[in-house]
């Protein structure tokens, strides 16, 4: 009787290891992708023009037109960016110094009268175009990824590790609306 019951034991426990396993595996693969964050959307910020979330926190950086007091576009200075901090009860905030230099600062060159070529100061090799449209009067922030024209509207950046000089950055993910097709599309790029 003994010998029965351990052998219906150890079935038994063989059967509970294997569901733990496979329950775990499937909760690991589901919290890589593409972060273990639930992120807000920001809503109601004045003249958005785009955002970026990225791990390891929630706090939004946003990227919003620079209007002067009369209403036209600064041009020496066509981007005001800064922080919704969320994990602080969703205070706005600027960036410091180390963050605008370094990090998540823009640059830019007028190319035009309503139009500005930007750089992230982090990352150079993604050019972005700030241009106003014809068709609604407005200004828009626009990249090429992947052979696709996109009207930027958020950046998901995914980092895994390393430190504030050097992230470990895995990828990038461009959303917002296709120019050619008029739909709301996600392209993903590897940052080298």
């Amino acid at each position: 009787m003994n010998k029965l019951l351990f052998k219906n034991f150890t079935k038994s426990l063989i059967v509970i290891t294997i569901l733990v396993n496979i329950i775990s595996a499937n909760l690991l693969a589901q919290s890589k992708n593409p972060s273990p964050l639930n992120f807000p959307t920001p809503k109601n910020i004045e003249n958005m023009l785009f955002y970026i979330q990225r791990d390891p926190n929630v706090n939004t950086a946003i990227y919003a037109i620079n209007y002067q007091e009369n209403g036209k576009i600064d041009k020496s200075n066509p981007i005001k960016a800064y922080w919704i901090r969320y994990a602080e009860k969703g205070e706005k905030k600027d960036f410091n110094y180390l963050q605008r230099k370094f990090a998540y600062g823009i640059e830019s060159k007028t190319l035009n009268n309503e139009e500005f070529e930007l750089q992230f100061v982090s990352y150079k090799k993604l050019p972005l175009t700030l241009k106003k449209i014809d068709s609604d009067q407005k200004y828009h922030v626009f990249v090429s990824v992947n052979q696709k024209r996109i009207q930027v509207e958020k950046i998901f950046v995914r980092i895994e590790g390393g430190s504030f000089w050097l992230p470990n950055v895995k990828y990038a993910e461009v959303t917002g609306i296709e120019t050619s097709s008029n739909r709301t599309i996600t392209e993903r790029m590897l940052l080298k």
